[in-house]
C-alpha cells in the first residue's frame, strides 16, 4: 500500500505539472523556429550570390542543397501546423464574447496576416523583379492551411491523433509530386495524372500549375497542406500525452526572439540581403 501511495503522489504531481505547463510558452518551438530561420537567411544568401551576382558554385545546384531547402521548408510547415494546434479551448471569447478575442478568432487573424504578408511578397516580386517573381510562395501555403482549417476544427480534434498524423504524412508521401504530373514521392511516380487538371491560377493554387506557370518559391496547397496536417496531428498527440517539460525549460534566447519574429524577419530578409550583398559584390 505504501508503494501504491507514492505511486499516486508521483502521478498527481506530474499532472500538476503539465497543468501549469499550459499557460506557459513553449520556448523550444521558438528557438527550432529561429534555427530554422537563421538556416533559411543562409539558404537564401546562397541563392542570390548564385542567381543573382553570378557566383559559381556548383554544389549550390547538388542534391546536398536541395536536401537543406527541403529541410528548412519542411520544418517551418510542421511547425505551423504543430502551433496551429496549441492554445485549447476559447477561455477568452466564445458565444458571449468578442469573436477576436476567442482562439478561432486568434487563429483566424493569425492566417489572414500570414497570407496577407504572402500577398505583399507576391505583389512586391513582380513588379520589381518579376523575372525572380513569387507566386503562390511558402507564406500563402501557411495562410492558406491556418485559414482553411478552421471550420475543421471539431472534426480534426474528434480524430484519434496517432491516425491522423500516420494518414496525413501517408497522403503527403503520395501527393508529393503533384506538381509535376503524378501521384508519388520525389521521383518515385505511381500514375500520370490528367492533364486536364492542370489549366488555371486556380488549379495551380491547389497544386495542378498551369502550362507556364513560374515562381521561385512555389507551395500550392497539395501536397503541403498535408504535411501542415500532420504537424497539426503531432501536437495534439503531444498534448494527449503530455509536453515534455524541456520543452519549455531549455533556453537559447537570441533564437528565441528570432523566432518570436520569424514573419517580420521574413518579409524583410531578402531586401537586406540583397542590399549587403551588392555593397560587397558590385550590382546584381
Amino acid at each position: 500500500m505504501p508503494e501504491a501511495g507514492k505511486e499516486t503522489a508521483a502521478t498527481a504531481g506530474e499532472k500538476k505539472s503539465r497543468a501549469g505547463r499550459k499557460g506557459q510558452r513553449c520556448r523550444a518551438l521558438d528557438w527550432i523556429r529561429g534555427i530554422t530561420l537563421v538556416s533559411m537567411i543562409l539558404y537564401h544568401g546562397a541563392w542570390d550570390l548564385v542567381y543573382l551576382f553570378g557566383a559559381n558554385w556548383d554544389w549550390y545546384r547538388s542534391k546536398g542543397a536541395y536536401v537543406w531547402q527541403q529541410s528548412i521548408c519542411w520544418t517551418f510547415i510542421l511547425l505551423s501546423g504543430f502551433c496551429w494546434a496549441l492554445g485549447g479551448p476559447d477561455r477568452d471569447g466564445g458565444p458571449s464574447g468578442p469573436f477576436w478575442r476567442s482562439a478561432a478568432g486568434r487563429k483566424l487573424r493569425r492566417g489572414l496576416t500570414v497570407f496577407a504578408g504572402g500577398a505583399l511578397i507576391t505583389a512586391a516580386t513582380v513588379w520589381l523583379m518579376p523575372q525572380n517573381r513569387v507566386v503562390f510562395g511558402v507564406l500563402t501555403l501557411l495562410g492558406s492551411c491556418m485559414i482553411l482549417l478552421l471550420p475543421l476544427r471539431g472534426a480534426i480534434c474528434r480524430i484519434p491523433p496517432a491516425a491522423g498524423m500516420a494518414a496525413s504524412a501517408v497522403l503527403f508521401v503520395l501527393t508529393r509530386d503533384v506538381n509535376r504530373g503524378f501521384w508519388g514521392f520525389e521521383g518515385w511516380n505511381l500514375t500520370a495524372l490528367p492533364e486536364s487538371w492542370y489549366k488555371n491560377l486556380f488549379t495551380t493554387w491547389l497544386g495542378f500549375p498551369e502550362p507556364g506557370f513560374f515562381s521561385t518559391d512555389y507551395f500550392s496547397l497539395i501536397p503541403w497542406l498535408f504535411l501542415f496536417l500532420t504537424g497539426v496531428f503531432f501536437s495534439l498527440w503531444m498534448q494527449k500525452k503530455g509536453m515534455p517539460r524541456c520543452l519549455f525549460t531549455v533556453r537559447i534566447p537570441a533564437l528565441e526572439w528570432v523566432g518570436r519574429h520569424s514573419l517580420e524577419l521574413y518579409m524583410v530578409h531578402q531586401p537586406v540581403l540583397y542590399a549587403l550583398l551588392w555593397a560587397v559584390f558590385g550590382k546584381g
